[in-house]
C-alpha cells in the first residue's frame, strides 16, 4: 500500500465559500472558521463560547498542536492528515440528559463514514469510532452548565483522515481510514456529511416536544451500529475497575453492565473489550 505524499495532503484543502453554500439553511451556515493551525479546536471554541460566539459556530484546523480527547489523553493531530472540528452548542437540553449530545453525535459521525465511503465502522460507547479493535475517531464534549440549564456544549470530534502509519505506541490501538481502504478521502466531503447530520440529529434531539422519543431512537440506532452496547463482554476502567458483560443503555443513556457481583452502570470511566 503506498503512503500518500506531502503533496496528497495539500490537494485536500478546504473551500470555504463552497462548504458554506452547501450548508445553506442549516444552524452552521455563515459560521464556519477554519485555522491553518490551532492548539486545540476545543479549547478555542469553549473561549469563544464565553464570549458570547453564537449557537452553530463550528472550528476546524489543518493542524492542531495540542489536541486533546477524554480525560488525560492527547490527541495526535498531524497537520493535513485529520478532520479536526469542534461545533458550538447550546442546547435546550437539561443537564442530566446531555449525555444523548455525545451519542447523537457519534451517531452523527458514523452516519458521515458510511455516507462518504461507504464502511461501516463499529461504535464503542460513549463515542468512539473503531474499525476492529482499532480506533480512528474519538469525540470529546465539553460543557458550562447550571444545575437546570446547558449553557454551551462544545462537541471536539478528531478523524483520522490520511495517515498511513501512526508512532509505536499507537500502532496497535489507532488507525485511519487511509490504512482500512488505501484511498485519500476529501476531507471536505467528510466534514460536510458530519455536519448536515449533525444538524438532522440535533433538530430532533432539541424540539421541545419529546425528548424521551429522540432518546429512544438514539438508543434503537445505537445498538444497530455498535458492538458494544449490548452481549459484549468489557473491562470497565471506573473506580477499582470491573469486568462484565454489557446490557444496554439506561434511560439517560449511560451504560450498563452484568457483573459477577450485579448489575453496574458506567457512568465516565473507560471502556475495553475484555480478555
Amino acid at each position: 500500500m503506498p503512503a500518500p505524499t506531502a503533496d496528497a495532503f495539500r490537494a485536500d484543502p478546504f473551500d470555504i465559500p463552497v462548504l458554506d453554500a452547501d450548508l445553506a439553511g442549516s444552524r452552521f451556515a455563515g459560521k464556519l472558521h477554519f485555522f491553518p493551525s490551532i492548539p486545540s479546536t476545543n479549547s478555542y471554541a469553549m473561549q469563544q463560547a464565553d464570549d458570547g460566539a453564537p449557537d452553530g459556530s463550528v472550528y476546524f484546523a489543518d493542524e492542531q498542536t495540542q489536541g486533546r480527547g477524554r480525560g488525560s489523553h492527547a490527541w495526535t493531530s498531524p497537520p493535513g492528515s485529520g478532520l479536526y472540528v469542534s461545533i458550538l452548542l447550546s442546547p435546550r437540553i437539561p443537564p442530566a440528559d446531555v449525555l444523548w449530545l455525545s451519542l447523537a453525535s457519534g451517531l452523527a459521525v458514523h452516519n458521515a463514514i458510511r455516507t462518504v465511503t461507504s464502511l461501516q465502522p463499529d461504535l464503542r460507547w460513549p463515542n468512539d469510532l473503531l474499525f476492529g479493535r482499532k480506533k480512528f475517531c474519538g469525540i470529546l464534549t465539553e460543557l458550562n452548565a447550571e444545575v437546570t440549564r446547558v449553557r454551551h456544549a462544545v462537541i471536539g470530534i478528531g478523524i483520522n483522515v490520511h495517515q498511513p502509519q501512526f508512532p509505536e505506541e499507537l500502532r496497535a490501538t489507532a488507525t485511519s481510514l487511509f490504512v482500512e481502504t488505501g484511498r485519500n478521502w476529501p476531507r471536505q466531503d467528510l466534514l460536510l456529511a458530519l455536519l448536515r447530520s449533525l444538524d438532522s440529529e440535533l433538530a430532533a434531539l432539541t424540539a421541545p416536544a419529546d425528548l424521551q422519543a429522540a432518546a429512544q431512537s438514539i438508543r434503537t440506532r445505537l445498538e444497530r451500529s455498535s458492538t458494544w452496547i449490548r452481549g459484549k463482554r468489557v473491562r470497565v476502567d471506573e473506580g477499582d475497575g470491573f469486568t462484565g458483560v454489557s446490557e444496554g443503555l439506561d434511560p439517560r443513556g449511560f451504560l450498563l453492565v452484568r457483573t459477577p457481583q450485579g448489575p453496574r452502570t458506567v457512568l465516565s470511566g473507560g471502556v475495553r473489550e475484555a480478555s
